[in-house]
């Protein structure tokens, strides 16, 4: 894990969060600037930096397995709820670890932006 990643820092239980989610290899956590009435952020434990980075077909299926399982958390199944990752500063990534922002509780427009 990356010392200086925030999100390594709460899975390591560094910086508290609201967990929501939580499988071998995933956490899933209330965003602290939510943007829906569901919105929370959902990790791989291990450090992957971009989802370029991902390495093969069984974590990039765990990964969306994980979004399935913290989405039904949520209590998301019924009304819907999007799933975004970010790559990049022209996509907006902020954080250097792989991440999807599960946003939910009310109707999202489209173009997100």
């Amino acid at each position: 894990m990356s010392r200086e990643c925030i999100f390594c820092d709460i899975v390591a239980g560094r910086i508290p969060a609201a967990v929501v989610y939580e499988d071998p290899g995933h956490l899933a956590f209330r965003d602290i600037d939510p943007k829906a009435p569901q919105h929370a952020v959902l990790v791989p434990k291990r450090h992957i930096e971009t989802l370029l980075d991902l390495e093969d077909e069984g974590e990039a299926g765990r990964l969306m397995l994980a979004i399935s399982g913290a989405a039904k958390a949520l209590g998301l199944r019924e009304g819907g709820f999007r799933a975004v990752a970010n790559y990049g500063p022209d996509g907006g990534q902020e954080v250097m670890h792989v991440h999807f922002h599960l946003l939910g509780g009310r109707r999202l427009g489209w173009p997100p932006g």
